[in-house]
């Protein structure tokens, strides 16, 4: 289970507020969060969700798969509501290794960046609402220059409106509210960011997520790194914290 930590991340909750009446969010109650991982961690805002340690480079946050088992993530302690994600990051290599940017609510919407380790000149773009896993015609691709090799700023922009993914500063897909399903399908409910590597290409994983992945992982070729080392995020509604007034899941009820 814990090398599919982030590739389950749209199907897993503790707390679904659209079924059950949970908790408030503690939210990000300043207008914008940076961090450089080159300086260190910062435990304040980051717990570890994974398997395997985070370590800190002159890189960045370095998450490391050294062996089978191994799925280091690790994701902010509070969440934000609409605003802009920005991570810079190298992206980790490795036939069937998959690093990961999540944006992820309670209620499971969700707003993603992949990388596969056997494909460094392409990202993948994805997003869920409220879990909704019965059609995949949500994802998307883009082109980018040595994702592994090269430090690249991914940025996802979240408002009402729509999503808009950003690779160094051009837009590759925007995402309206009306396109998702009129709506019902947009991720609109307050997230906390999530970032993490994993094994897609394991051999326990089903063949479908195998094959997804690029093939099969030989760990012997490892160990397999991806780098962050920069994260900012603007919090468009600063708060103390966040409670779903309803059971809808409508951003209007925060």
């Amino acid at each position: 289970l814990a090398l599919a930590a982030l590739a389950a991340s749209q199907t897993f909750t503790n707390c679904n507020p659209t079924l059950v009446t949970c908790p408030s969010d503690l939210g990000l109650a300043a207008p914008v969060y940076d961090v450089d991982f080159r300086q260190g961690g910062d435990a304040t805002h980051w717990s570890s969700v994974g398997t395997g340690a985070v370590t800190y480079t002159p890189l960045g946050a370095a998450f490391t798969i050294a062996e089978q088992g191994n799925s280091p993530t690790m994701e902010t302690a509070w969440y934000f509501f609409f605003g802009r994600a920005e991570v810079h990051m190298r992206a980790a290599p490795g036939t069937g290794i998959v690093s990961c940017v999540v944006l992820e609510s309670d209620d499971l919407d969700e707003v993603d960046w992949e990388w596969l380790g056997g494909d460094a000149g392409e990202v993948q773009t994805n997003y869920f609402g409220k879990g909704n896993t019965t059609t995949y015609d949500r994802g998307g691709t883009a082109g980018v220059a040595d994702a592994q090799g090269a430090l690249h700023n991914y940025t996802i922009d979240w408002t009402p409106a729509a999503i808009t993914w950003y690779v160094d500063g051009g837009a590759v897909r925007t995402l309206a509210y009306d396109d998702a399903v009129g709506g019902l399908n947009f991720p609109q409910t307050p997230m906390r960011l999530k970032l993490g590597v994993w094994a897609g290409g394991d051999a326990r994983n089903a063949n479908g997520t195998i094959a997804w992945a690029g093939g099969l992982t030989n760990y012997s070729a490892g160990p397999f790194t991806m780098y962050v080392e920069r994260v900012t995020v603007a919090n468009a509604n600063p708060a103390a914290s966040y409670a779903y007034g309803d059971r809808s899941g409508d951003w209007t009820s925060i």
